[in-house]
């Protein structure tokens, strides 16, 4: 697993990839948080938080994380390298491990500078300092969490074509529904009066909750399953290729 998690990494930045989807994050965010004027735009709010970035960040994530993941096996499977790899001594297991924290690894990278984004808002904030520190961190945990949920989903995306690109539309398209589909559906009101917790069966209801710094057991068992879940699809996916 360690040989493939050091491959992804290395093949990453050994083309532009990896460097292109950190700067993109970064300018993105940067300038809707620092420049571009409208309800991002921190300067213009007149408080020092990072609200903004929390709220933007996901939705640049749905579309950001699926390029990083989308030649994960595609490629493998367009190449015809795959069988190759499936003849290591590797368990399918390991494989989809390997593709999955070299892809996350990527992400956690992206999210390293945004640090300088915190220093910016203590030196705002500054002789007051009222930042909630819990919130900050919580927002951070669950960001994290979120950027491994949709890894999750791209990994698995990538394995059911051998297209980049319709890997891509298809881990976009998970990803929203995974996000915003059943909190949009509470939100009609179908249900009459009660959403019977339809909401929390998305992943924004639990983003949400742990970024306001509380540690819930639930929020933390919810990501854990749902990124169990479709590495489990992955490597069932695997296995059937394998035995094909």
């Amino acid at each position: 697993m360690i040989a493939v998690l050091k491959k992804e990494i290395n093949s990453f930045f050994a083309s532009p990839i990896g460097y292109l989807v950190i700067g993109l994050f970064l300018v993105i965010n940067g300038l809707f948080l620092w420049v571009f004027q409208g309800e991002y735009n921190i300067l213009d709010s007149g408080f020092a938080t990072l609200e903004p970035f929390f709220t933007l960040a996901p939705w640049i994530f749905l579309f950001l994380i699926p390029a990083i993941t989308m030649k994960s096996f595609s490629d493998e499977i367009k190449q015809g390298t795959l069988e190759l790899l499936l003849t290591k001594p590797l368990t399918t297991l390991q494989l989809v491990l390997g593709k999955y924290f070299g892809a996350l690894s990527l992400v956690i990278l992206a999210l390293v500078p945004t640090i300088l984004y915190v220093a910016a808002i203590y030196y705002l904030d500054r002789p007051e300092d009222n930042l909630d520190w819990g919130v900050l961190i919580g927002s951070y945990i669950g960001l994290l969490f979120l950027g491994a949920c949709y890894t999750a989903i791209g990994i698995f995306a990538s394995i059911l074509s051998h297209n980049q690109i319709v890997s891509f539309i298809l881990a976009v398209f998970l990803c929203f529904i995974a996000y915003f589909a059943f909190e949009a559906v509470a939100n009609l009101n179908i249900f009459g009066s009660g959403t019977f917790g339809v909401e929390d069966l998305g992943l924004n209801a639990h983003y949400e909750s742990i970024s306001r710094g509380i540690m819930d057991t639930r929020d933390l068992i919810y990501f854990l399953s749902f990124i169990f879940f479709f590495l489990a699809l992955t490597n069932l996916s695997l296995i059937n290729k394998k035995s094909a």
